[in-house]
């Protein structure tokens, strides 16, 4: 006779949860092309920057211009821009923590 075969059904017809938590949140995938175009950006915003401390301090009388708005969007009075220094900081911790 045949051997028997194990059968495990799920309960409920649900995932366990450990299966959830691995399909909503794939690994990203760098590619070298997308790497390319973080570091152009990444370099071209620094030279932005530094031309821009250089036209404060009175070392140059051109260069980029920092735009103000004349009239504020009362709206966004309370808004605070995302640092994503400390926002990348938090995905890798969250990714090391979900690894272990």
């Amino acid at each position: 006779s045949p051997a028997q075969k194990l059968v495990f059904n799920r309960v409920n017809g649900k995932r366990p949860q450990v299966l959830l938590q691995q399909v909503s949140a794939p690994e990203e995938c760098y590619t070298l092309a997308h790497e390319e175009n973080v570091r152009f950006v990444y370099e071209a915003w620094q030279q932005v920057e530094q031309q821009l401390d250089s036209s404060r301090s009175g070392e140059s009388a051109c260069g980029p211009v920092q735009y103000v708005e004349k009239t504020p969007n009362p709206g966004l009075k309370n808004f605070v821009p995302i640092d994503l220094e400390e926002w990348w900081a938090q995905q890798f911790l969250a990714k090391i923590e979900n690894c272990s």
